[in-house]
């Protein structure tokens, strides 16, 4: 059982991150500074901090459902997102799939290998979340 509470954590503190250096350069987009921007400035998204009730004593505080929900939701959606965007690259790769007339010049900007950094992290971010989702379930098992 104490094994799954640190394995929770660890879990927690990397989902954290993930979240944390998803929402890092969105800090510095909004100052305007457009370093490793992929697209419009008018369309930049909000992240949370969700991650962190896996971790620190007041998301024991929480519904279990509560904390359990939205983690599946966010393991399956990022993982799926993230994994897609390799399998998808690498169907261009091999040929077996060409970008549409509107991205072709989009994908062939020297911006698109930001797509490797920001795809990866949602990988990461959804299996991370998946985790402390799993070992949150084991340890409040009733």
């Amino acid at each position: 059982m104490r094994m799954n509470v640190k394995k929770r954590k660890w879990a927690g503190y990397v989902a954290f991150i993930c979240g944390l250096l998803y929402a890092l350069p969105h800090f510095w987009w909004g100052l305007g500074i457009s370093f490793g921007f992929p697209g419009d400035f008018a369309k930049v998204p909000d992240a949370a901090l969700f991650s962190l009730s896996f971790v620190y004593k007041w998301g024991d505080k929480l519904p279990r459902l509560l904390k359990l929900i939205p983690a599946w939701i966010g393991c399956i959606g990022l993982s799926i997102w993230g994994f897609s965007f390799f399998v998808l690259k690498f169907q261009m790769a091999i040929g077996r799939v060409v970008s549409a007339p509107s991205f072709a010049e989009q994908d062939a900007s020297p911006m698109a290998a930001w797509g490797y950094v920001w795809y990866a992290l949602f990988l990461v971010w959804g299996i991370s979340l998946g985790f402390a989702a799993y070992f949150e379930g084991k340890i409040t098992k009733k």
